[in-house]
């Protein structure tokens, strides 16, 4: 594809998701002012079904229908984590399940893991994975009595697995790792550490939450044990949508989680004195699921396993693409440096770019309409989800960029982050 704005109308034309594009609200203005929306990867947009479905659980499941209505809303979880496992995760039915924020779910895991690998005392992560991960893996290694390897990556490149081996013994109870670097977008290959886990007995807890609904995961086929992911981003679910866990069905039954709530339990309603935890995957939730944001979750789930993870993921690939080659052909001369993988088997959905004013370029491109963020230290990130985003949406997007550099308008906004973004 040559870098003209025709060549990227014309790519627009012979898209297969792009009759995606109407599903979801905020896009129907083409004007040349338009908001250019490149932060899919942070917050999905909102699409078109979903006010009715969230309006119709309000209004006639729990408006008419009162308490009678859980007899569906206890279904909510299993069934919604089908649709994942089957459209979106590669994974079987009965192994994923919504409900919990990604790091209750996290934690969930990362101890029913460490319960498993009794006389292990080392969590292993990565030095530059999202913080909360980090944050929970050092959490539960204090309360264990634990030591934790973080496991250097490359700020751009993420993580490498000569590095990683070196951090792997027969001390190592479980890894934490995310399949998609939140910085960089570095793809890591799923398989090759699970083997690598494997061979010293370790488990792998995998955050899928910077990828998941943009590329996929195929947890059966990598043999994946244990899973995590935020459903807010490239599956459209809301502003603290609940996230999903999956636990391979193998392990189902020996592990046991530490959040012991009525809704693991195996006859809930039975109200026993004892805790007897639920066969297979229903014994990882907990309390009583967000019945009213699982709507929404379903609507975006849907959505996404019915486009098809396979051609999102290489749509994924030629905007990401796209947005390498311009930054390359535009803005190199100005200080930018592509801060992502180049190679897009081995990229996210999403591309990082480098420059000493990324903060203030951040700033300037949104008040010029266009929406990426900003990650430490010097990163302007761009997501541009392939659901609802066009080639001349990037096409225009880095344009503006171009025209912000060039006129070096940036220079007028603060260097302190004062701005959520």
């Amino acid at each position: 594809m040559d870098l003209t704005r025709a060549a990227a109308v014309a790519a627009d034309a012979t898209d297969p998701l792009a009759g995606f594009r109407a599903r979801f609200t905020g896009t129907d203005d083409d004007g040349p002012d338009r908001q250019l929306y490149l932060d899919g990867n942070s917050l999905g947009r909102l699409p078109v079904d979903t006010p009715a479905a969230v309006a119709r659980v309000v209004e006639q499941e729990w408006g008419r229908g009162l308490v009678g209505s859980w007899a569906g809303w206890v279904e909510q979880s299993r069934r919604i984590g089908d649709v994942l496992a089957a459209g979106v995760l590669g994974a079987r039915p009965g192994e994923v399940l919504v409900g919990d924020t990604t790091s209750v779910d996290l934690y969930k895991l990362l101890v029913a893991a460490v319960d498993a690998r009794p006389g292990r005392d080392v969590l292993v992560c990565c030095a530059d994975d999202f913080p909360t991960d980090r944050y929970i893996v050092a959490g539960v290694a204090e309360q264990r009595g634990m030591t934790v390897r973080s496991v250097e990556a490359h700020i751009d490149e993420g993580l490498d697995l000569g590095v990683l081996a070196q951090a792997l013994d027969e001390r190592v109870a479980v890894l934490v790792l995310s399949q998609v670097a939140y910085r960089s977008g570095a793809l890591v290959d799923m398989a090759a550490v699970t083997r690598l886990a494997r061979e010293h007995g370790a488990l792998v807890v995998w955050d899928l939450s910077h990828g998941a609904g943009a590329v996929p995961a195929e947890l059966t086929a990598v043999g994946a044990d244990l899973a995590v992911g935020c459903t807010y981003k490239h599956l459209n679910g809301g502003p603290g949508a609940p996230a999903f866990l999956y636990v391979r069905q193998e392990l189902q039954d020996s592990l046991r989680q530490p959040i012991w709530g009525w809704f693991g339990q195996r006859d809930q309603f039975a109200m026993g004195a004892a805790y007897d935890p639920a066969e297979g995957v229903d014994r990882f939730a907990v309390g009583t699921p967000p019945v009213l944001a699982m709507a929404a979750v379903e609507v975006g789930a849907r959505l996404t396993a019915e486009a098809g993870i396979e051609a999102i993921a290489d749509k994924a690939r030629a905007l990401t693409d796209l947005v390498v080659a311009l930054a390359d052909g535009w803005l190199a001369g100005h200080g930018v440096a592509v801060a992502s993988p180049r190679d897009a088997a081995r990229r996210g959905a999403h591309v990082s770019l480098a420059h000493p004013a990324a903060w203030q370029l951040t700033q300037a491109l949104i008040d010029r309409g266009v929406v990426p963020d900003f990650r430490t230290p010097d990163r302007l990130r761009l997501g541009p989800a392939p659901l609802y985003t066009r080639f001349v949406d990037v096409w225009d997007a880095m344009d503006r960029l171009r025209t912000v550099l060039t006129d070096r308008s940036y220079e007028a906004y603060p260097v302190e982050r004062s701005r959520v973004t």
